[in-house]
Protein backbone atom coordinates (compact mmCIF):
# COMPACT_ATOMS: atom_id res chain seq x y z
CA UNK A 1 0.00 0.00 0.00
CA UNK A 2 1.16 3.52 -0.78
CA UNK A 3 0.94 6.09 2.00
CA UNK A 4 1.09 9.83 1.34
CA UNK A 5 3.05 11.38 4.22
CA UNK A 6 1.92 14.84 5.30
CA UNK A 7 4.63 17.43 5.88
CA UNK A 8 3.74 17.81 9.57
CA UNK A 9 4.89 14.24 10.28
CA UNK A 10 8.20 14.70 8.44
CA UNK A 11 8.81 18.08 10.04
CA UNK A 12 8.20 16.57 13.49
CA UNK A 13 11.19 14.32 12.86
CA UNK A 14 13.41 17.00 11.29
CA UNK A 15 12.74 19.49 14.10
CA UNK A 16 12.70 16.86 16.87
CA UNK A 17 9.36 18.30 17.98
CA UNK A 18 9.00 17.86 21.75
CA UNK A 19 5.41 16.66 21.56
CA UNK A 20 5.31 14.70 18.30
CA UNK A 21 8.85 13.46 17.50
CA UNK A 22 8.42 10.05 19.12
CA UNK A 23 5.05 9.30 17.50
CA UNK A 24 6.08 10.58 14.06
CA UNK A 25 9.45 8.83 13.94
CA UNK A 26 7.97 5.57 15.23
CA UNK A 27 5.08 5.56 12.76
CA UNK A 28 7.34 6.43 9.81
CA UNK A 29 9.70 3.59 10.70
CA UNK A 30 6.81 1.15 11.13
CA UNK A 31 5.22 1.89 7.76
CA UNK A 32 8.50 2.24 5.85
CA UNK A 33 9.20 -1.45 6.35
CA UNK A 34 6.33 -2.76 4.23
CA UNK A 35 4.68 0.22 2.52
CA UNK A 36 5.70 2.83 -0.03
CA UNK A 37 5.96 6.27 1.58
CA UNK A 38 5.04 9.01 -0.87
CA UNK A 39 5.45 12.78 -1.03
CA UNK A 40 4.25 15.22 -3.68
CA UNK A 41 5.48 18.68 -4.76
CA UNK A 42 3.23 20.45 -2.25
CA UNK A 43 4.56 18.42 0.68
CA UNK A 44 8.08 18.93 -0.67
CA UNK A 45 7.52 22.70 -0.77
CA UNK A 46 6.18 22.78 2.79
CA UNK A 47 9.26 20.91 4.03
CA UNK A 48 11.69 22.98 1.96
CA UNK A 49 11.31 26.06 4.19
CA UNK A 50 13.56 24.29 6.73
CA UNK A 51 16.48 24.06 4.28
CA UNK A 52 18.85 26.58 2.72
CA UNK A 53 19.48 24.61 -0.45
CA UNK A 54 17.88 21.83 -2.47
CA UNK A 55 20.83 19.47 -2.02
CA UNK A 56 20.32 19.38 1.75
CA UNK A 57 16.59 18.85 1.27
CA UNK A 58 17.23 16.00 -1.15
CA UNK A 59 19.64 14.41 1.34
CA UNK A 60 16.97 14.67 4.06
CA UNK A 61 14.31 13.07 1.82
CA UNK A 62 16.14 10.12 0.26
CA UNK A 63 14.47 8.61 -2.78
CA UNK A 64 14.89 5.14 -1.26
CA UNK A 65 12.64 6.21 1.62
CA UNK A 66 10.24 8.71 0.02
CA UNK A 67 8.82 8.06 -3.42
CA UNK A 68 7.91 11.19 -5.38
CA UNK A 69 4.52 11.49 -7.12
CA UNK A 70 3.12 14.31 -9.20
CA UNK A 71 -0.27 15.75 -8.32
CA UNK A 72 -2.83 14.21 -10.73
CA UNK A 73 -5.09 16.60 -12.64
CA UNK A 74 -8.11 14.88 -11.09
CA UNK A 75 -6.72 15.70 -7.63
CA UNK A 76 -6.36 19.37 -8.59
CA UNK A 77 -10.00 19.40 -9.67
CA UNK A 78 -11.13 17.70 -6.46
CA UNK A 79 -9.04 20.14 -4.38
CA UNK A 80 -10.83 23.03 -6.10
CA UNK A 81 -14.26 21.50 -5.42
CA UNK A 82 -13.40 20.96 -1.74
CA UNK A 83 -12.08 24.51 -1.52
CA UNK A 84 -15.36 25.81 -2.96
CA UNK A 85 -17.25 23.88 -0.27
CA UNK A 86 -14.90 25.34 2.36
CA UNK A 87 -15.65 28.87 1.14
CA UNK A 88 -19.41 28.23 1.12
CA UNK A 89 -19.11 27.01 4.72
CA UNK A 90 -17.55 30.35 5.72
CA UNK A 91 -13.85 29.68 5.13
CA UNK A 92 -11.89 32.93 4.75
CA UNK A 93 -8.84 31.87 2.74
CA UNK A 94 -8.80 33.15 -0.85
CA UNK A 95 -6.88 30.32 -2.52
CA UNK A 96 -6.96 26.54 -2.00
CA UNK A 97 -5.00 25.44 1.02
CA UNK A 98 -2.26 22.83 0.67
CA UNK A 99 -4.35 20.40 2.74
CA UNK A 100 -6.97 20.31 -0.03
CA UNK A 101 -4.34 19.32 -2.61
CA UNK A 102 -2.79 16.76 -0.28
CA UNK A 103 -6.13 15.20 0.68
CA UNK A 104 -7.33 15.16 -2.91
CA UNK A 105 -4.10 13.53 -4.09
CA UNK A 106 -4.42 10.75 -1.51
CA UNK A 107 -8.11 10.29 -2.35
CA UNK A 108 -7.71 10.18 -6.14
CA UNK A 109 -4.65 7.90 -5.98
CA UNK A 110 -6.34 5.70 -3.35
CA UNK A 111 -3.47 6.13 -0.91
CA UNK A 112 -3.76 6.29 2.85
CA UNK A 113 -2.68 9.61 4.38
CA UNK A 114 -0.27 9.71 7.32
CA UNK A 115 -0.92 12.96 9.19
CA UNK A 116 -1.45 14.56 12.58
CA UNK A 117 -3.87 17.21 11.26
CA UNK A 118 -7.02 15.21 10.68
CA UNK A 119 -9.94 17.63 11.08
CA UNK A 120 -9.91 19.19 7.61
CA UNK A 121 -9.24 15.83 5.97
CA UNK A 122 -12.16 14.20 7.79
CA UNK A 123 -14.46 17.07 6.86
CA UNK A 124 -13.65 17.27 3.14
CA UNK A 125 -12.45 13.72 2.41
CA UNK A 126 -14.59 11.52 4.67
CA UNK A 127 -13.72 8.27 2.84
CA UNK A 128 -9.97 8.88 2.98
CA UNK A 129 -8.05 6.33 5.06
CA UNK A 130 -6.15 8.32 7.67
CA UNK A 131 -3.25 7.13 9.76
CA UNK A 132 -3.10 9.50 12.72
CA UNK A 133 -2.50 9.63 16.47
CA UNK A 134 -6.26 9.56 17.06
Amino acid sequence: MEILVDSNVILDVFTKDKKWFKWSSTILSRYADDHILVINPIIYAEISVRFDNIEDLEDALPHEFFSRRQLPWEAAFLAGRCFLRYRKMGGKKRSPLPDFYIGAHAAVAQMALLTRGVSRYRTYFPKLKLISPE
